[in-house]
């Protein structure tokens, strides 16, 4: 019996790709014609693991064969199990964590913590940023085709220019709750934060008593060559957020705060899914996984191959090329669509980060070969694009 289309009776809320796939095993997909396509982006960075990873998929069956769920006011083994992963993996300052079940609603949680434990509304958040489509997550993110159809969102938000020092200064008030940015910046095109913009975002939330926050969804994990972005400029935030591939696939979200966040904030918010046994298990093996293996090293280390290949192509199709790891945009002359579909038609996935960025999101663990043939892949399209 052939499976329904699924994409036939789905809500049409976002442009989808003619491709439907019934299989998966690390980088490599397969679709329901039995065609292979190596994986640069079609996990949307949730794949840093891989697809089907088998440490993740043992570590889901044999949770669900124990207890997939309790309500967040119960404690399981297997939630304290992973909070305490996380937390001795973390950025050292941070001790707390919620738990949810995805990007946006880590935001989401984020945002509440800093406006109730300051007691002030204001947040400013990056042009270019993109934090989530949630309502207060979609409030912090910029782009006007993302917000212009839910207006009036929540009030409060100001975007100021992103690594633009002096705007940031004069934004933020004593009515200002935080500031809010990426490290990089994924959706709005793979923009590298300075040195000197996250030094003085954390310099001028001190003075004004502001929370820091930092929006790790896409970027922790080892996606840009450090197991969190932050390392790199060696600056600490109130609070961090995470999801994508925190679980090796599995839903699931998580802020973490400092301890005086937690004692400070006034209120209640809770997830009802949020720290389920079976995303926890996922979470627990997938941190395991990621430092045994060390894959920040192996994504730095493929990415700057990739970077160096990239940038010595003899082609005028090609503005910039920018990015970290293995978190890489390319940013072109003309539109990017072209170039995703004849990448598509060679088997290769990759996506786009605004109407003229190619997107690559590999998994972290993606062999050598298929990673040198999704770059020459890309190399001939961008010669003929």
């Amino acid at each position: 019996m052939i499976a329904p289309d699924a994409r036939a009776v789905e809500f049409a809320s976002s442009p989808k790709r003619d491709i439907t796939f019934v299989r998966g095993s690390m980088a490599t997909l397969w679709d329901d014609s039995g065609k292979e396509y190596i994986d640069c982006g079609a996990n949307l960075g949730v794949g840093n693991l891989g697809h089907c990873n088998p440490a993740i998929v043992e570590a889901i069956a044999n949770q669900a064969r124990e207890l997939i769920h309790v309500g967040p006011s119960f404690g399981s083994a297997a939630k304290a199990e992973f909070v305490e992963k996380l937390l001795s993996v973390a950025p050292p300052n941070l001790k707390r964590v919620f738990l949810s079940n995805s990007g946006s609603e880590s935001v989401e949680a984020a945002i509440k913590f800093a406006r109730a434990s300051t007691g002030r509304p204001k947040i400013v958040a990056a042009m270019r940023g993109f934090h989530g489509r949630t309502m207060g997550a979609l409030s912090a993110t910029w782009r006007r085709e993302f917000r212009e159809p839910f207006e009036p969102l929540v009030p409060g938000f100001q975007h100021v220019p992103f690594n633009d020092i002096e705007a940031l200064d004069k934004a933020v008030d004593f009515e200002t709750a935080a500031i809010l940015l990426e490290a990089v910046q994924g959706e709005g095109g793979v923009h590298v934060a300075n040195q000197e913009y996250l030094e003085a975002a954390r310099a001028i939330c001190d003075q004004r008593d502001a929370a820091l926050i930092i929006d790790e969804v896409q970027t922790g994990m080892g996606r840009t060559g450090r197991l969190f972005a932050i390392e790199r400029w060696g600056v600490k935030p109130d609070i961090l957020t995470l999801a994508k591939s925190l679980a090796g696939g599995v839903p699931i979200g998580a802020t973490l705060t400092t301890e005086a966040v937690e004692k400070a904030f006034q209120g209640s918010h809770t997830s009802t899914f949020g720290g389920n046994s079976l995303a926890c298990a996922a979470g627990t093996a997938a941190i395991e996984y990621t430092v045994r293996e060390r894959l920040w090293e192996r994504a730095e280390r493929l990415g700057n191959e990739a970077f160096e290949a990239l940038r010595g192509l003899d082609t005028r199709s090609i503005r910039e090329v920018r990015g970290l790891g293995l978190m890489i945009g390319i940013e072109l002359r003309g539109k990017a669509g072209p170039v995703l579909q004849a990448l598509q038609e060679e088997g290769i996935l990759a996506v786009g980060g605004g109407a003229n960025v190619i997107r690559l999101l590999p998994p972290l663990v993606i062999p050598e070969d298929q990673w040198s043939r999704a770059i020459d892949a890309l190399g001939r399209a961008l010669q003929h694009g």
